[in-house]
């Protein structure tokens, strides 16, 4: 059976459960996560997508992106999913959540409604090649000027985001994220 997400509204009341696929190909809004896990020193763990992705296959990413389950809270899919592609696990915090659309590869349309948790950890992941080929540390400054110069290296939710996480990262609760 096809993974299902769950259909949400503006203000991300559930509205509708449906297969994976079939939301992006007809770009539907959906819920969806992002974890940005930053190591003692400030530095952002990237995943690069693995190249057998169903899209964004080889772009380098925030350190985890999925959906969460029907019936599951979007905290304890972040947790889930961290675990699953990167082999962390560490307290997760709610940073902000975003919406955009975007038209990808293979002709289908990310279309989320995204709640971006910040994690800490320093350890080094254990990749799931299934969903992810490489992983590194970065330095914010140096994420953010790349993503400037070459766009087409990072996938599109990272580089829709990155000004706000700057942003909160910089606000007093998440000084020590």
């Amino acid at each position: 059976m096809e993974e299902q997400v769950v259909l949400v509204d503006e203000a991300d009341r559930a509205i509708g459960v449906e297969g994976k696929m079939a939301v992006h190909r007809s770009g539907k809004l959906h819920r969806a996560l992002s974890v940005f896990v930053f190591d003692a020193g400030g530095r952002l763990l990237l995943q690069q997508r693995a190249s057998a992705k169903y899209h964004s296959g080889g772009l380098w990413s925030n350190t985890c992106c999925s959906h969460p389950r029907p019936e599951e809270d979007s905290l304890g899919a972040a947790k889930r999913r961290l675990w699953e592609e990167m082999g962390v696990a560490c307290e997760l915090s709610k940073a902000f959540e975003f919406t955009y659309r975007a038209k990808l590869d293979n002709q289908l349309v990310e279309h989320e409604y995204d709640h971006v948790y910040f994690g800490r950890y320093d350890g080094l992941p254990v990749l799931n090649r299934d969903e992810a080929d490489d992983w590194r540390w970065v330095e914010m400054s140096q994420l953010s000027a790349d993503v400037e110069r070459n766009p087409g290296a990072y996938s599109y939710w990272l580089a829709a985001c990155l000004g706000r996480v700057v942003a909160h990262r910089k606000a007093p609760a998440y000084g020590s994220i």
